[in-house]
C-alpha cells in the first residue's frame, strides 16, 4: 500500500472480493504515516481472518484501524466502553460450533489504559529522548485528560515535572490551569517548593490566569514544611499581583503559623483581614480558636469565642469540641461541662470527638466515675465509640482501680474488633491486673492483643512471666516462654518492649534448678542477640550445668563470659569445679580452678583438696602440685598431709628440684614440710640421689633434722656404694656440728680406701679422731674436691 501525497480516497480489496474505501483528507496523512505499520498490516488481505471477521464494513477514517482499548485516555475509554455493541453477525450462526470464535472463560482483563502504560514506561527508563519518542510513538493525541492523567500517576515528581516540561516544549500540549494545579500539588508535597514556585509565577506567560487555589496550595507546601516566612510572603505577593484574596486564603494562612505558635501574627493578620472588609466565618473561628489552645492562651481563645457569638456565628459542634479540649489541657473540667451541656441545650448533637474529649478531660482530672458516665452516656444515645475513646478511657479506669470495668470495656473492644490508638495501653492493663493479684485476667489481655492483631512483644511475656512465677504457677510462666522462643518474638527488629531483667531471671533460675538448663539457655542466647548481658542469668545457667553434669557447657558459659567482661561468681565456679570432679576428670577441674583464681576469688582449702586429690589419685602428680603451688600462693596451710605425699610423689619420681621448689615456696609463707619423714621414705626406697639433694638442701638452710634421719642417708649411700656422696654429705654435717659417732663411718673410710680415695679416707678419719680442726680452709678444700 503506497501512502498518497495528497489527500485522496484510497481503495483496498478485503478477502471476500468486495472493496473498502478509506477517505483520508489531507490533515490526516500524517497521523497516517506515524502509524504506518498498523496500517499496512490490516490492508494485506491474508490478515483479514474469515473466521474471525467474516465481513468488514467500510472505513471513514484512519483512527478505525488503532485499536482504541489499549491506547486512549480516560474519555476515550469511557466512550469505548458506554457504545453500543455491534449487530450480531448474520452468518455467525450458520457456522458450525467449531468454526465460531471461542468465547474464554472468567473474569475478562480490564483494559490496559495508555496513561498507565506512559507511567509504567517512565517509572522503569530514565528520562532520554529515546524514551520520549517511545511516549510519542504510542500518543496520537495529547489531551487534557490524558496529560492530567500522567502527571496524577507518575511515580515519583522528578518523572512527573520532566513530562510536564517536555509536551510543553515539544509542542504537544498547552498547559491550562488544572495540570498547572496538579503539579504545584505534586511539587509542594514532596518539597520542591522552588520549582512550584516558577511553575506559579510563569502562568501568566503562558496565557494562563491566576486564581486564588494556586497560591493556597503553594501557601499550604510552605507551611507543612515549616517555612512560614515564604507562605506569609507568598500570601502577601497575591494582592501585588492582583490575585483576590478571600476567607479562604486567610483561613489557610492562620493554620500554618498557628501550627507553628505564633499566634501574635495571627491576631495581625485576622485584624488585616477585618480592615479588608473580609469576614470571618465560622470556619475561620475554629481554626483560630485551636491555635490559641494550641499556644496555651486561653484567655486569647476565650475573648475570640465571644466575639464570635457577637458576630452572630453560632458556634457548631467543631467549636465546642475544640473549645472543650481547650479547658481540658488546663483541667477546668467544670466550664468544659458547661460547654457540653450549652451545646446539647442548642440541640447540637454531641458526636464521639465530644464524648471523647469529655473522657479524656475526666480522666485527667482523675474523675474515672464520671468518664463512665460519659462512656455510658455516650453508647446510650447510640453514638459508637472508637479507639481513641477506648486509649483515653481504659488508663483512667485502671489508676482507679476499676478492674472489673477494665474486663468490660476490653471485652467489648475485642467484640467490636476496635484496636486502640496506642499500644502501651497494654502494657498499662498488663501491669495493673497482676498488681491486683488478676493473673487469669492479665492472661485475658494477651489473648485479647492476638484477637486484636496488636504485635505482641516481649516485654508483654515478661510482665505475664515474671508475675505467674512469683505466685509459683511456674507451668504457665513455661508455656508462655515456649510460645515467645519459638516464635522469636525477642528477635523482632521492630520491637520496643523488652524483657526486663526480674522477669527472665526469675524464669531461668526456675529452669535451672529443676533440671531445664538447656531449655534456659536456648532462650538466653536469644535474649544475648538483643544484647543482654545478665550476670544473674550466666551464673545461673553455670550453676544449672554443674548440678545436671553438664560442665562442659557450663565451663563454655564461663569463656562467654570472659569474652565480654561479664563478672562469674564464686559459687558458680564451685559448682562447676564440683561437676567435673564428680564426672571424674579433675584436669578440667584444675582448669576452672584456674580461672577461678584469674577472676580475683580465693577458693576454700576444701575446694584445693577435692582437686589436689583427685588429681593425685588419677596418677596426675606435677598437675596436682600445680595446684598445691596455687594453694600455698593464696596463703592457704591446711591440707599439710596431702602436701606432704605429694611433696613424697614427687621426689620418688625424680622430679625432685619441682618439689625443692614446693618446699621453698612453702617455707617462705611459714609452712614447714616433715623432712625427717621425707629423708626416712626416700633412703628406705633407694632413692639415695633424691634423698642427697633434699638433705643437701635442708643443710643450706639449716632445718631441723635428727640425727636418725642423717645416719639413714648415709647407710643407704653406703649400701648403694655411693662413698664419694656419703663423704660429702658427712663431711657437711660434721662441719655442722652434727654426726660424730656414725657406727658406720669405718666401712665408710675403708669403702673409700678401697676406690683409692686415700685422701677422702685420710680426713674423714682424722676429722672423726679430732685431729683436724673443723672449718680449715684445707678441709673445705677436700671437701670440695670430693663433692
Amino acid at each position: 500500500m503506497v501512502l498518497p501525497n495528497r489527500g485522496t480516497d484510497m481503495m483496498c480489496q478485503n478477502n471476500f472480493g468486495g472493496k473498502m474505501i478509506i477517505s483520508l483528507k489531507e490533515s490526516q496523512i500524517p497521523t497516517l504515516r506515524i502509524q504506518g505499520m498498523a496500517l499496512i498490516s490490516l490492508s494485506k488481505p491474508h490478515q483479514l481472518k474469515p473466521r474471525v471477521h467474516p465481513i468488514i464494513s467500510r472505513i471513514e477514517a484512519p483512527y478505525s484501524l488503532i485499536l482504541p482499548h489499549f491506547f486512549c485516555s480516560i474519555n476515550d475509554q469511557q466512550q469505548t466502553q458506554d457504545s453500543p455493541a455491534p449487530n450480531p453477525d448474520p452468518f455467525q450462526a450458520d457456522e458450525e460450533p467449531s468454526q465460531r470464535q471461542r468465547i474464554p472463560r472468567g473474569n475478562h482483563r480490564s483494559p490496559v489504559k495508555l496513561e498507565d502504560t506512559i507511567c509504567k514506561l517512565m517509572a522503569e527508563r530514565a528520562w532520554t529522548t529515546r524514551l520520549q519518542n517511545k511516549i510519542r510513538a504510542l500518543v496520537p493525541q495529547f489531551d487534557h485528560n490524558l496529560v492530567y492523567n500522567v502527571l496524577h500517576g507518575a511515580k515519583n515528581s522528578e518523572h512527573a515535572l520532566q513530562f510536564f516540561r517536555w509536551v510543553e516544549r515539544a509542542g504537544l500540549f498547552n498547559h491550562d490551569r488544572e495540570t498547572h494545579l496538579k503539579m504545584i500539588e505534586i511539587l509542594g508535597r514532596v518539597g520542591k517548593l522552588n520549582h512550584a514556585r516558577c511553575i506559579l509565577l510563569d502562568m501568566p506567560k503562558k496565557g494562563v490566569q491566576w486564581d486564588e487555589d494556586l497560591f493556597e496550595v503553594l501557601i499550604e507546601s510552605y507551611g507543612k514544611k515549616g517555612i512560614v516566612q515564604e507562605s506569609v510572603k507568598i500570601f502577601d505577593i497575591m494582592k501585588q499581583l492582583g490575585v483576590e484574596r478571600s476567607v479562604k486564603s486567610y483561613d489557610a494562612l492562620f493554620k500554618l503559623i498557628l501550627r507553628r505558635g505564633r499566634y501574635m501574627m495571627a491576631k495581625r493578620y485576622f485584624n488585616k483581614m477585618l480592615s479588608e472588609g473580609i469576614e470571618p466565618t465560622r470556619h475561620t473561628y475554629n481554626v483560630m480558636l485551636w491555635g490559641f489552645f494550641l499556644s496555651l492562651k486561653l484567655e486569647t481563645a476565650i475573648r475570640f469565642f465571644e466575639d464570635m457569638k457577637s458576630r452572630g456565628i453560632s458556634p457548631d459542634v467543631v467549636t465546642y469540641n475544640t473549645m472543650i479540649n481547650g479547658y481540658n489541657r488546663f483541667k477546668k473540667m467544670d466550664e468544659a461541662e458547661k460547654l457540653f451541656a450549652e451545646m446539647k441545650e442548642k440541640n447540637i448533637e454531641p458526636t464521639v470527638i465530644s464524648y471523647t474529649t469529655m473522657i479524656k478531660g475526666y480522666v485527667a482530672v482523675e474523675r474515672a466515675d464520671d468518664a463512665l458516665r460519659i462512656f455510658d452516656e455516650m453508647k446510650s444515645f447510640d453514638v459508637k465509640p472508637n479507639a481513641v475513646t477506648y486509649t483515653a478511657l481504659l488508663p483512667g479506669l485502671c489508676d482507679a482501680g476499676k478492674m472489673v470495668e477494665v474486663q468490660k470495656v476490653l471485652r467489648e473492644m475485642v467484640e467490636r474488633y476496635i484496636p486502640p490508638k496506642d499500644n502501651s495501653v497494654f502494657m498499662k492493663l498488663l501491669d495493673v491486673q497482676c498488681k491486683s493479684g488478676h493473673l487469669n485476667a492479665a492472661a485475658d489481655v494477651l489473648k485479647a492483643m492476638i484477637r486484636l492483631s496488636i504485635p505482641t512483644e516481649a516485654g508483654h511475656y515478661g510482665i505475664l512471666i515474671e508475675n505467674f512465677c512469683k505466685a509459683e504457677m511456674y507451668d504457665r510462666a513455661i508455656k508462655l516462654l515456649d510460645k515467645l522462643v519459638e516464635k522469636e518474638i525477642i528477635l523482632r527488629p521492630q520491637s520496643t518492649l523488652d524483657m526486663e531483667a526480674s522477669s527472665y531471671n526469675l524464669m531461668i533460675q526456675h529452669l535451672c534448678h529443676n533440671g531445664q538448663t538447656g531449655k534456659a539457655e536456648i532462650f538466653f542466647r536469644q535474649l544475648m542477640k538483643k544484647g543482654v548481658l545478665d550476670p544473674v542469668a550466666f551464673n545461673n545457667l553455670i550453676r544449672g550445668h554443674s548440678k545436671e553434669g553438664n560442665p562442659d557447657s557450663a565451663f563454655e558459659i564461663v569463656k562467654i563470659m570472659g569474652r565480654r567482661g561479664v563478672p562469674r561468681d564464686a559459687d558458680a565456679y564451685i559448682c562447676l569445679i564440683e561437676s567435673y570432679l564428680r564426672k571424674g576428670e579433675p584436669a578440667d577441674a584444675k582448669t576452672a580452678l584456674d580461672s577461678m583464681i584469674e577472676d580475683g576469688h580465693s577458693p576454700a582449702s576444701s575446694l584445693f583438696r577435692s582437686v589436689m586429690e583427685s588429681l593425685f589419685e588419677d596418677g596426675r602428680v606435677q598437675t596436682a602440685s600445680r595446684v598445691m603451688k596455687s594453694m600455698v600462693e593464696k596463703g592457704v596451710k591446711e591440707n599439710l598431709d596431702l602436701v606432704a605425699k605429694i611433696l613424697e610423689a614427687l621426689l620418688m619420681r625424680g622430679h625432685v628440684e619441682e618439689a625443692l621448689g614446693r618446699i621453698d615456696l612453702m617455707m617462705q609463707s611459714g609452712s614447714v614440710p616433715n623432712f625427717d619423714s621425707l629423708l626416712s621414705v626416700l633412703s628406705e626406697k633407694g632413692k639415695t640421689i633424691a634423698a642427697v639433694k633434699l638433705l643437701d638442701f635442708c643443710l643450706g638452710r639449716d632445718c631441723i633434722i635428727d640425727l636418725a634421719s642423717y645416719e639413714k642417708v648415709l647407710d643407704a649411700l653406703l649400701a648403694a656404694g655411693k662413698t664419694l656422696n656419703a663423704y660429702s654429705i658427712l663431711f657437711k654435717i660434721m662441719e655442722k656440728g652434727g654426726v660424730t659417732d656414725w657406727k658406720s663411718s669405718d666401712k665408710l673410710i675403708a669403702g673409700l680406701n678401697q676406690e683409692g680415695n686415700t685422701k677422702q679416707a685420710d680426713i674423714l678419719s682424722r676429722m672423726i679422731r679430732g685431729e683436724m680442726s673443723r672449718g680449715s680452709q684445707k678441709e673445705k678444700k677436700q671437701s670440695a674436691v670430693a663433692s
